[in-house]
């Protein structure tokens, strides 16, 4: 049926039902092309586009979290894109408050509003309503989590976190140290388990949710290709330029995929075509934990293989939904 990005439909303005207030959410792995089709969709379906993907939100990181360009930004309305610096790490529900608040916006403006993103907390802290747990982090709990994550990584908090709160640790992010410490937080301080405190509420919204998919080794195909181009566009450069405005190693947006392997480059641990295989296989890892987030089996989410689909077929789904 051909490839999804390169069909077009004439855009139409959405007639969502009177009593509903409709969201449309696009999920899927990383480097499956979640921004270039959410963007060709939005432009179908008079839409704005919400974004629930992590690295996002920080200025400066363009490179390395394959960032929507700004010719792409023009073509539709972006949110929560460069909302933050990569030392002022956001939470969840600042995230939560703020992407909210661009939904009933969008809806405002008698337009669609679709979240999109890579991000599993994040999406589900929209659909299913997530009430973050209650309580204000510990000044001294948190000045020791922060401690020993500088002192020994976030790899020594995962594996605490793992012995004091197993449920947590296989659900969250092992990865992003913002997560780890306010999981510890919240089960060192209230004696139950991150993920078990958190409650939902009835959404106020009519949810579709599309999955975009790819066979593994296709998908693993353009993990490859994506950070050959993050390199020949200069992720290394983007990488010294952080640092140079002070931004420091230990901070947890220069932990992430594909910053932190730079870093170790950068500071001699190891060199450039190995920091550059380390990064495709730590983002095949973290492809194969996103797929905890939303399964193939999960009857709420209707998925599709990128490379077999026309972008008509999505839009007809999306309208009868």
């Amino acid at each position: 049926m051909g490839n999804l990005i390169s069909n077009q439909v004439p855009a139409t303005n959405y007639q969502p039902p009177a009593a509903s207030r409709p969201l449309l959410v696009i999920v899927g792995p990383t480097a499956v092309g979640k921004t270039k089709i959410a963007i060709t969709l939005a432009e179908a379906l008079n839409a704005e586009i919400v974004s629930a993907d992590s690295r996002y939100l920080y200025r400066g990181m363009d490179i390395g979290t394959a960032k929507p360009s700004l010719a792409e930004r023009a073509r539709v309305p972006q949110h929560l894109i460069d909302v933050t610096t990569p030392d002022q790490p956001w939470t969840l529900t600042q995230f939560q408050t703020t992407a909210l608040e661009a939904i009933n916006s969008i809806h405002a403006r008698g337009k669609l509003p679709l979240l999109v993103g890579g991000t599993g907390q994040y999406i589900r802290a929209i659909t299913e309503g997530w009430q973050v747990p209650p309580g204000n982090p510990s000044g001294e709990l948190r000045a020791a989590l922060e401690a020993e994550l500088s002192e020994k990584g976030v790899e020594t908090l995962a594996t605490r976190l793992a012995a004091v709160d197993p449920a947590s640790a296989a659900r969250i992010d092992l990865r992003n140290p913002r997560r780890v410490i306010r999981a510890l937080e919240v089960a060192l301080t209230t004696g139950e388990s991150f993920v078990a405190q958190r409650r939902k509420t009835a959404t106020p919204y009519a949810i579709t949710t599309i999955g975009l998919t790819l066979p593994r080794p296709d998908l693993y195909a353009r993990i490859d290709a994506r950070v050959d181009e993050m390199f020949r566009a200069g992720l290394v450069d983007e990488v010294k330029g952080l640092v140079q405005q002070g931004y420091g190693w230990n901070l947890p947006a220069l932990s992430a995929l594909g910053y932190k392997q730079i870093g170790q480059y950068l500071r001699g641990e190891c060199d450039l075509p190995e920091a550059i295989r380390r990064i495709k296989s730590e983002t095949r890892k973290f492809v194969r934990r996103q797929a905890n987030w939303f399964k193939p089996s999960d009857p709420g989410i209707k998925w599709f293989d990128v490379g077999r689909v026309s972008l008509d077929e999505i839009v007809r789904v999306i309208r009868e939904a």
